[in-house]
């Protein structure tokens, strides 16, 4: 073979000529003539094999230059030749290379044959992925969801890929490199391979999970050119191209880099990568289009694959933490997540190892505060993965702990659920007992601290000694003391012998040897202790010659150094007992090491332990705080955070948490809310944690069901108790297999026949309620047990039992159950009411604090479940009068015995009229809770039943009515239809019956209930006489309650009511009628218009209670259109300044409430202004910023702020005042300033030009030119800066030196307008009233003269004075309102 084949750049350069033995296609075959070629080429294939290639390479040559115009079954007749082809190659060619007799002819042979084959291969691979791309583009789904049929010649594409695929793998996985000379591979061979590579990726769908295998193959085949073939570089480099301009292989990279590194072992191609992505400037980042999102992607699969490999690298992504793009921070911030999960975590870390996983957790913490919240949420999770994963250090706990509870108070949403999450991940792996709360740890910790505090005192007693051992020393001193021997023993000339014999001479008296060899020894050691060598040396010398008999100086017979050495050692250091009688007179130098370890260990513990122990408490504070920030979540208006707090509330729970509880019983009102995920959520959590117990035995389910429900129970509201029956009764309807274990242990529990608490019998009963309104018979079949065990002869032991066991008994009654049919009810002598009368009876003349509370339920259950209930409640107040009056008669028995051993005292008559206070006080409360209910029944329980029975009777004559009759009938009832008339008639009837017995018949002298109106108005009247707190409170409801039951009754004692109401010294009497008037005002709203400025009057209360009361109140009346909205509302205004912040956001919802009815606020904005600026109020400037700010912010249609800028501005020429101005002023700069209304403030220039001198108006106004300057377009810009000039001018000249046209014309005209002033009655200050003794007098509707006020023009339109309706508006016929009245009460 004469020719070589080189792998060309493009397709068409094979038909040129080229080089001097390079092959040249010789013949393109035309599209008519291929069918017939591939049959040749298939036919030499099989007699010829793969080698056949260099014979038909012009055939596949042909069909690559004719591709567009072939039929398909062409194409893949020739690729499934070159598949052929290839694999053939893949198999013969392992036998040839091992040949060791491989000629260059067969080399370059089965070279050119491997290199046409790939060509061809891959060229046609990428011709047909073109064309399956193109096809489904073209045969997308529509909306009918059908491909078109022109792709169905490629559905088996996919499959076919992947055969092509491993073909090549198989090919390139040989060592084919020796067919090249020096095994030099070319690179157009390889990249020829690689594009086909690269091609097949750039597929939409590549990413799939169908796409899976071919995905595998591109991957494992890229392996192999990177790892034998030196496509390390072309890799990283494609790799960053195809990520910028392909989002979707972000995470087909990294799985690819993590198999070429781990598989193929190729773990630079990582580094290569991620240099590359760290060499991106940011700004380069920044701009869109970058493939930043595809980076961010690919670190943050690649460190979730091989986090190991990345941290070499670390440092070059660690720089882009500086730059702007927020994705590639988010992407690096998961990638060290990844790393401290995965690789750094542990007790087995080097110094490196923990160096790096500190810095990692620093710049996690730094981007806790990251500017974009995008950034700061996703930290978030990071550390929420840590702490799930355990591998965060101990040491920062806390400090974390405490950043997440920081970024509770974020502005993201996104950042506050994560933050939530983190929190409940650290509760959930917290280290440490949170069933702790801070105050249980508090006196263990100081405990524990005192105790430390001790013991390092004890041991700051002990001096510490350093224990320094004989060798040790000796070593230290030898070099030093060896050249004094040598200097002492060999004097190296005359002059040092003659100083050597004199200090000699000199030092004889100073050391002379002792008497004894022992004695010297120890002298000899001292002097080498204190470092006097010489003299040590001159003393051992002498010994000899004193003790020459002696063992411890016998080798200085010979004196040398080596042996004077020698014994100097031996004295110094000793031996056995020598050395213990030589230490004995030597410096202290104690070993008692064993002993000192032992309470250095001791501190080490005690210093653990309150170290602990102080975590603990700091961990218990963080959670407590927690919980007490995400309680106030449950309320927020984002669904998702109240979602994420219900779920936290559930983990806090779970784990036991110290106050748990209150945010378990803080979302039970959700079950009422609106949103279905949220109500749903709830219903969830209270399932999750109370109605779903574990166990094996049933009765043991039952049993924990039942314990965790009446924990929940004991000591909450009746608000709670309420939201928790929405929970309870679903489980019961449910048709739980637990259900009836659990009504079995309800009842074991009430009856006593199991040990149980008195708050648990009275969850019991309670429960006992809530399953009863899904199944009545579980009550109704056990009243005789309710009766015995609760409202027996033990009720008067705890009316609190009783209380409850009637609210339980009320479940069975029609008004809870709301049935439909005949009322059910039962008979006047059941047992029921003889027991609950005769405990209403007995406790007036008790003095028991929780009677009044089981009275009222007790007549409400009368009147909802007995017949003629007002026979039973007749009976039952004159039995309690009788009683209260039998008491007042034994007690003057009593004082009479008692006066006559006293001589006679002539105040016995006064003592014997003396009444107990509280029995007087529960006797009248009997009496109005009577007086309400029997209203209430004749018009909810009789009217019902009347119209129940009329409907009964017309379907009864419709019936007997014959087949003619009826269809006159239906002409005449399809009339009334039409003019609206059915029923109307005879429902007026009924209800002016019910009117007439109220008016008539319940006030009338031969009813009992008559008799004691004389008492409660005698009571109410003479607060100085009966100044008892508990009788005025129960007269003056028991007054309203009376005022309930008709118009006259109401118009007779509102004067009085409303004095109460005033002068009362009470603030609960006080708090009582503002609620019994709001309930009058429902009931009469005529007879209670003219007295609404009493009722506004208590928002300036001097008691919180009351005012909280008043606002409350109020905002219903309001809210339901029963009081009309006018300018007394500006009172609720101040309460939004309230220093009680739950008075303030009652104020606050009201107005966000009357926010949502058209024009509400901007109608009364006026009038608030004119009455919070008076200067009788005396409002400081800063509270009126601050109420008309909140209250500007519901401005927000322009037209609303134009028109109130021109009244605003008419308003500075009534102003009369400064301070007036300057609110004036402040008003204008808190509205939304449109153009339209700068251009109505540039006309109304005349209206404040003068008053801009004041630098309180000059100011305000400055700062709306300020405000629209921002965004403003170029010509209305222009238009601000000359209106913010006129304003500077004025302001430092003064108007009359500015000359302007305005102001000469106005001099032209003589002077400013007439202006226009209207009178308007002052608002009282706070606190004092406005009238003198005669305020309570029915205001009449004649006009007052009135003090001149300043007012708006607007508030001209609207004649409010007094809040009087004129004659022709006032009803003649006052018609009582029928609903279902809120009796809800403050009590002593």
């Amino acid at each position: 073979m004469s020719w070589d084949f080189f792998v060309p750049l493009s397709v068409g350069d094979l038909v040129k000529t080229g080089g001097i033995n390079q092959y040249v296609v010789q013949d393109v075959v035309s599209p008519k003539q291929l069918p017939s070629q591939l049959s040749r080429f298939k036919a030499a294939l099989r007699s010829q094999g793969p080698l056949c290639i260099l014979e038909h390479f012009d055939t596949g040559y042909s069909v690559l230059q004719n591709f567009n115009s072939l039929e398909l079954r062409v194409k893949e007749d020739t690729l499934e030749l070159l598949v052929q082809v290839v694999n053939g190659l893949a198999v013969s060619l392992p036998t040839l290379l091992s040949s060791t007799s491989l000629s260059a002819a067969e080399r370059k042979e089965n070279l050119n044959a491997v290199k046409m084959s790939v060509f061809l291969l891959c060229k046609l691979t990428e011709s047909l992925e073109s064309l399956s791309c193109r096809q489904n583009i073209v045969t997308a789904p529509g909306k009918g969801g059908k491909k078109g049929k022109s792709g169905e010649g490629l559905l088996q594409w996919d499959s076919e890929r992947e055969t092509v695929l491993q073909a090549l793998i198989q090919l390139l996985q040989l060592d084919i490199r020796s067919l090249w000379s020096l095994s030099l591979v070319e690179e157009e061979f390889i990249s020829c391979v690689t594009c086909c590579c690269y091609k097949l990726l750039e597929n939409p769908t590549i990413s799939h999970v169908k796409s899976k295998p071919s995905r595998d193959c591109i991957i494992h085949l890229l392996g192999v050119l990177i790892k034998k073939y030196n496509h390390l570089l072309g890799a990283s480099v494609k790799v960053i191209q195809l990520l910028q301009h392909f989002e979707q292989l972000s995470s087909v990279f990294a799985q690819a880099a993590s198999v070429w590194s781990t598989e193929y072992g190729v773990r630079s191609i990582i580094g290569e990568v991620i240099r590359e992505i760290g060499q991106k400037s940011s700004e380069e980042l920044a701009r869109e289009g970058s493939g930043v999102k595809a980076f961010a992607l690919f670190l943050s699969e690649l460190g979730t694959l091989v986090p190991e490999l990345i941290i070499p690298n670390i440092s070059v992504l660690i720089s882009h933490l500086e730059g702007e793009s927020h994705t590639m921070r988010v992407a690096i911030c998961e990638v060290l997540g990844d790393i401290l999960v995965r690789v750094l975590c542990g007790d087995g870390l080097d110094e490196s190892g923990k160096a790096d996983r500190d810095r990692f957790f620093d710049i996690l913490q730094e981007h806790l505060h990251d500017t974009h919240s995008h950034v700061r949420a996703r930290v978030l999770q990071v550390y929420t993965r840590i702490v799930n994963s355990k591998a965060l250090p101990l040491c920062r706990y806390s400090e974390v702990m405490e950043l997440g509870v920081g970024r509770l108070m974020d502005k993201s949403i996104n950042a506050v659920k994560s933050a939530i999450q983190l929190l409940a991940a650290f509760i959930a792996h917290n280290p440490y007992s949170c069933k702790l709360s801070s105050a249980d740890l508090k006196k263990p910790l100081e405990k524990e601290t005192a105790k430390l505090k001790e013991m390092k005192e004890n041991l700051k007693g002990e001096a510490p000694v350093a224990v320094i051992r004989a060798s040790e020393l000796w070593a230290a001193m030898e070099p030093e003391l060896l050249v004094t021997v040598r200097t002492a023993v060999e004097p190296t000339s005359e002059t040092e012998k003659e100083q050597h014999e004199e200090e000699e001479d000199r030092d004889v008296e100073e050391d002379k040897p002792a008497e004894d060899d022992r004695e010297t020894a120890v002298m000899i050691a001292q002097l080498l202790r204190i470092n006097k060598y010489r003299n040590a040396v001159k003393l051992c010398v002498r010994a000899h010659s004193c003790f020459p008999e002696s063992k411890m100086f016998a080798s200085l017979s010979t004196l040398t150094p080596e042996n004077l050495m020698e014994t100097l050692a031996f004295i110094f250091k000793g031996s056995g007992e020598e050395a213990s009688e030589l230490s004995q007179n030597l410096p202290p130098t104690p070993e008692k090491t064993g002993e000192k370890e032992g309470e250095d260990g001791e501190l080490k513990k005690q210093e653990m332990l309150v170290q602990y122990l102080k975590d603990t408490e700091t961990f218990a504070l963080q959670v407590e705080r927690a919980i007490s920030t995400i309680n106030t979540m449950l309320y927020w208006k984002t669904a998702s955070v109240v979602q994420e707090a219900v779920q936290f509330c559930v983990t806090v729970c779970e784990f036991g948490v110290a106050n748990s509880i209150s945010g378990v019983r803080k979302m039970l009102p959700l079950v009422w809310s609106t949103d279905t995920a949220i109500k749903d959520a709830v219903v969830q959590a209270y399932r999750r944690l109370y109605l779903n117990p574990q166990g094996d035995a049933i009765r043991m389910k039952a049993q924990t069901l039942v314990d965790s429900l009446s924990e929940l129970m004991v000591d909450a509201s009746l608000g709670t108790i309420q939201c928790l029956e929405e929970i309870v009764q679903e489980f019961f309807a449910s048709g739980s297999n637990l259900q009836s274990t659990v009504i079995q242990v309800l009842w074991e529990r009430f009856t006593g026949k199991r040990e149980a608490s008195v708050l648990n019998k009275r969850a019991a009963v309670l429960l006992l309620g809530m399953a009863a309104r899904a199944e009545r018979e579980v009550v109704l079949g056990n009243l005789d047990t309710l009766c015995s065990v609760a409202l027996g002869e033990k009720v008067t032991e705890d009316f609190l039992l009783a209380r409850d066991t009637v609210l339980t008994i009320c479940s069975i009654t029609d008004h809870v159950r709301q049935s439909k049919g005949a009322p059910f009810r039962l008979p006047q002598d059941h047992q029921l009411f003889t027991c609950l009368t005769q405990a209403v009876a007995e406790g007036v003349v008790m003095e028991d604090p929780y009677w009044q509370c089981f009275m009222e339920q007790a007549v409400r259950l009368i009147y909802f479940l007995a017949e003629s209930p007002d026979q039973l409640c007749s009976r039952l107040l004159q039995r309690s009068a009788r009683l209260l009056l039998d008491q007042i008669v034994e007690g003057g028995e009593v004082n009479k015995d008692v006066s006559q051993t006293q001589d006679g005292s002539q105040e016995t008559n006064e003592q014997s009229e003396q009444v107990n206070c509280v029995c007087l006080a529960q006797l009248l409360a009997l009496c109005g809770s009577v007086a309400f209910w029997q209203v209430s029944h004749l018009e909810r329980s009789v009217s019902t039943e009347l119209r129940r029975r009329r409907g009964v009777t017309a379907e009864k004559e419709e019936k007997e009515k014959g087949p003619a009759s009826k269809s006159k009938v239906s002409n005449e009832s399809a009339m009334e239809e039409e003019l609206g008339l059915i029923g109307a008639s005879a429902e007026d009837t009924e209800a002016e019956l019910i009117r007439k017995i109220c008016e008539t018949e319940l006030l009338a002298e031969e009813n009992l209930l008559s008799s004691f109106l004389p008492m409660l108005v005698k009571v109410c009247s003479s607060p100085g006489r009966y100044s008892h707190p508990q009788l005025t409170t129960a007269a003056c409801l028991a007054l309203s309650q009376y005022m309930m039951i008709s118009p006259s009754a109401c118009e007779e004692n509102i004067r009085l009511m409303f004095t109460v109401l005033e002068r009362s010294t009470l603030p609960v009497v006080r708090a009582n009628a503002i609620i019994a008037l709001g309930d009058l005002t429902v009931r009469f709203p005529n007879i209670l218009e003219p007295w609404t400025q009493n009722l506004y009057a208590r928002l300036s209360d001097e008691v919180p209670s009351v005012r909280m009361t008043a606002v409350t109140v109020l905002t219903q009346l309001v809210l339901k259109d029963v009081l009309k909205v006018k300018g007394h509302v500006s009172e609720v205004a101040v309460l939004l300044i309230d220093p009680e912040p739950y008075i303030s956001s009652l104020a606050l919802n009201f107005f966000n409430e009357l926010a949502t009815k058209d024009n509400a606020i901007y109608n009364l904005l006026p009038d608030i202004i004119s009455r919070l600026s008076d200067p009788e109020r005396g409002m400081s400037s800063e509270d009126f910023n601050t109420i008309m700010k909140q209250l500007f912010s519901y401005i927000t249609k322009e037209r609303q702020t134009e028109s109130l800028v021109e009244k605003l501005c008419q308003r500075f020429r009534t102003a009369k005042t400064e301070r007036q101005w300057c609110d004036v002023a402040v008003s204008l700069s808190l509205l939304s300033m449109c153009e339209r209304g700068f251009k109505r403030l540039q006309e109304c220039w005349e209206c404040y030009s003068d008053k801009l001198t004041e630098p309180g108006v000059y100011q305000p106004l400055l700062s709306i030119t300020a405000k629209l300057r921002r965004g403003a377009k170029l010509q209305f810009k222009a238009q601000v800066e000359e209106f913010e000039k006129r304003l500077t001018a004025v302001h430092t000249r003064g108007l009359e030196n500015v000359e302007s046209p305005e102001m000469d014309e106005e001099n032209q005209n003589g002077g400013v307008p007439t202006e226009k002033t209207a009178a308007k009655t002052p608002l009282p200050a706070r606190g004092l009233s406005r009238y003198g003794d005669d305020s309570f007098v029915t205001p009449r509707k004649s006009r007052k003269a009135k003090k001149p006020m300043i007012t708006f023009s607007s508030d001209e339109e609207e004649d409010d004075e007094d809040a009087v309706l004129a004659e022709s508006e006032t009803p003649k016929v006052t018609t009582p309102i029928a609903r279902s009245s809120r009796r809800t009460r403050l009590r002593n």
